[in-house]
């Protein structure tokens, strides 16, 4: 019998991504993959294209700049746009941190002249309908 996590693995549907790209030679691409196997980091779209003899990822990494676009199924359309601003939320926080002057607190410290800087909260829209 075959390991629970393998077997639930299976049992989940992840979605498919469908990433559209200019190639260097010019020409129109695409990739399909499941979700799982596509990230956006640094500027790239990252794409899980298989393993080698070893059983180590062998990636692709194409330049923002090439992608025309992608293309997801997911569960949920709120539930995603929920789960992105979730992470904008928590990238927004680590970054507050890391900013000199940007302390636990939450002030944005202080202007050469002297002067507080607030910080800035951005409000994101769950993409939702207005009547929920």
């Amino acid at each position: 019998m075959g390991d629970t996590e393998d077997d639930l693995e299976l049992d989940r549907d992840v979605g498919e991504a469908t990433i559209v790209y200019e190639t260097p030679e010019g020409e129109v691409d695409d990739w399909t993959v499941p979700n799982e196997h596509i990230a956006y980091f640094q500027d790239h779209w990252i794409i899980k294209t298989g393993e080698d003899e070893e059983g180590r990822d062998l990636v692709r990494r194409i330049p923002a700049e090439r992608v025309y676009h992608v293309e997801r199924t997911v569960e949920e359309f709120k539930e995603e746009v929920k789960t992105i601003r979730d992470q904008v939320q928590s990238f927004a926080s680590e970054l507050r941190t890391k900013i000199p002057g940007g302390g636990e607190s939450g002030r944005g410290g202080d202007r050469e002249d002297g002067s507080a800087v607030d910080p800035i909260d951005i409000d994101i829209d769950d993409g939702g309908d207005e009547n929920d």
